[in-house]
Parts: C-alpha cells; structure tokens; sequence
C-alpha cells in the first residue's frame, strides 16, 4: 500500500496529508527539493523508497482538484521558486478591506511611551518600564511581544532574575530606522517639544488677539453709526 493509499484509509498519514499539512504550517514558499527531502524516509531501512519530484507534484495537483471540487477559498500556488497556499484573486476585495482593517489598529499612546522607554533604556526590565511611566505594563509589553516589536533578550543579574526587553528588526522596520543609533537623542526631542509648544502658544495667542479684535470692534461699529445720525436730527 502507498502513502498516498494509506492517507486515504486512515492507517497514516500519506504524501497528499503530509504535504498539505506541511503547506498549511509554512510561512514561505517551499520548493520541490525541499518538499521531498521532508517526505523522505528518515528511518534506514526505508531508505530505498524514495519520494520523487512528479509523485508530489501530483499530490499538490490532486489537492487543488479537490479544493476546487468543495470551492475553496484557496490553492496551492507556485510563487518564488516554491509552493505555498493562496487565496484566491476574487476574493481579493474582501483581503483589502482585512489588511485596511488591520492598519488601523496603530499603536496606542501607552505602547508608544513604553516602546519609547525600551528603545532608550534596553536592556531593561518591565518593573523599570512601570517605574517610569508609573502604571502597570503587563498588557502593553504583551502587546509589543504580540506584534514583534520588542523581544525578550535575557534575564538581569537581580534578585528575582526579571526579564530583560529590547527592540526587534521589526521595530527599526515599524519607524524606517537602519539601527538604533538613529533614534532622535534626547536633546533633540526637547527642542522639538519646546518648538511645538511655541508654535502652540503662538497660535493660541492669536486666536485671543483676533478673538478680543472682534469683541472691541462690535461696540466701535454702532456707536459710528449713532454719531453719524446725529447731525441730520440736530439740523
């Protein structure tokens, strides 16, 4: 009995199962090379049988028949050299909206602040990042950890052994850094607030002046207007 035979009756898994599992599970393309050394027998005495480029390629073509038997979403493709699942191109509208949907969700305030407190302070522990914003951090770092962009890079010589964060490539990614010496220096972000809060004042100031203009102008106008019926009573 083949693999591809004993996938179907269940006695275990068989080359169709396997490749679709292992398409399923992978985050890149797979080429043929790499799909039959996985399928490959690992065990000596199986080595004879050898798994061939055209026995998988006609898996991932019975699989694809299949899908489109039930109507599936998805394929298997051929991209980059390899194979990996795809959905597929009518259901294109509906995958915008998805990733439009998720580039909303931007980072909050508090997981910008805390961000900010690992990129200058890393290594550093989260009872270190809640002693300088003064909250609990829990939610936040899990957050960051969640969308990769801090890491946990090893525990401090403390007692307690806390662990220690540090930012990712995707965070350099995330903010278009090359490496963290082009993070703006301290210095540099006061004289940014400090301007920002000039032009600010500025404005306020402005809106005050035109605002009071406009409150002295009303009582300027009628009292004009009296003066000038004035002389045409008097005559």
């Amino acid at each position: 009995m083949n693999a591809v035979a004993q996938g179907a009756y269940g006695v275990g898994p068989g080359e169709k199962e396997i490749i679709e599992a292992v398409l399923f599970a992978t985050d890149e393309p797979l080429s043929l090379r790499q799909l039959t050394d996985i399928l490959s027998p690992s065990d000596s005495a199986d080595r004879g049988r050898s798994v061939s480029p055209e026995s998988v390629l006609g898996c991932i073509e019975e699989l694809n028949r299949e899908y489109g038997q039930v109507g599936r979403a998805f394929r298997i493709v051929k991209v980059a050299g390899g194979y990996q699942f795809a959905t597929q191109p009518q259901f294109g509208i509906w995958l915008g909206r998805m990733l439009r949907e998720k580039s909303r969700r931007k980072l909050s305030v508090s997981a910008l602040e805390s961000l900010a407190v690992i990129a200058y302070k890393q290594p550093v522990t989260k009872p270190e990042v809640e002693a300088i914003r003064g909250v609990n951090a829990d939610y936040v770092l899990r957050t960051l950890l969640e969308r990769n962009l801090v890491a946990i890079v090893g525990r401090a010589a403390t007692p307690g052994r806390p662990l220690l964060y540090g930012t990712t490539k995707d965070f350099l990614k995330h903010f278009g850094l090359n490496d963290l010496s082009e993070l703006p220096k301290p210095r540099e972000i006061n004289e940014l607030l400090a301007e920002a809060e000039y032009e600010v004042e500025k404005r306020l100031l402005k809106e005050m002046e035109a605002k009071q203009l406009a409150e002295d102008g009303e009582p300027t106008g009628s009292d004009e207007v009296t003066e000038s019926s004035d002389p045409g009573e008097q005559s």
